[in-house]
């Protein structure tokens, strides 16, 4: 990065590629162990791309809510080079919810994804008190709500309806703020475990077969 930080990432390539899921992980260590959840969509023949944010894994450098943001923009401009827009889909899981909405704000990729997102740090914070796997990243607000107002390519919401840490009333409350945005319930699925349906999957491969016109 332009500051001297640096960011790892992983980068799987399928042959004849339809285009690339840039997917903004959830609070794990590191893109270890991550290459799991790219099946779904190197399956459906996308490539797949994941960083480590700063502090994270072999990621290096000064952490600060804009450089999280500068830094996830450095990297779409380095994808620009391989995909047009309309072969990028931002996928925000948990925590990186509000790194991939503020993204897509900034851009026009083919589309948004959003899974389990908060609606700002603010809200859930202020509904538990703290969030202890959290602890370092509290003070960035990381505005949801404000960045999905901007967003102008579809986003799909997906949400577990017996998610106790991230309830779906913050996708409820997000979907209101876009009219080209929509929530997709998953019934029985909590924060962690949306994988274990089969809906999440039949709907993954739904939404990568749309034709958004770009």
């Amino acid at each position: 990065m332009e500051d001297g930080g640096s960011v790892n990432s992983i980068h799987f390539k399928v042959p004849n590629s339809r285009g690339v899921i840039y997917y903004f992980k959830g609070n794990s260590r590191s893109i270890k162990g991550w290459g799991k959840f790219a099946k779904d969509f190197i399956g459906n023949g996308y490539d797949f791309f994941m960083m480590d944010y700063r502090g994270f894994g072999k990621s290096r450098g000064k952490r600060t809510e804009q450089k999280l943001y500068d830094d996830s923009q450095t990297i779409y401009k380095y994808l620009q080079k391989d995909y047009q827009e309309d072969q990028i889909i931002i996928y925000g899981r948990s925590l990186g919810s509000g790194i991939a909405t503020r993204i897509a704000s900034w851009n026009n990729p083919k589309m948004l994804i959003l899974d389990s997102p908060y609606f700002s740090f603010y809200r859930n914070i202020k509904r538990w008190g703290f969030w202890l796997p959290l602890k370092l990243l509290l003070r960035y607000p990381i505005r949801t709500d404000q960045f999905i107002k901007k967003v102008s390519c579809p986003s799909f919401i997906l949400h577990g309806n017996k998610d106790f840490l991230i309830p779906i009333d913050h996708s409820e409350d997000l979907v209101q703020l876009n009219a080209k945005a929509e929530l997709i319930t998953i019934d029985g699925a909590g924060h962690n475990n949306l994988p274990d349906f089969e809906v999440y999957h039949q709907t993954i491969y739904r939404l990568l077969d749309i034709k958004t016109g770009g």
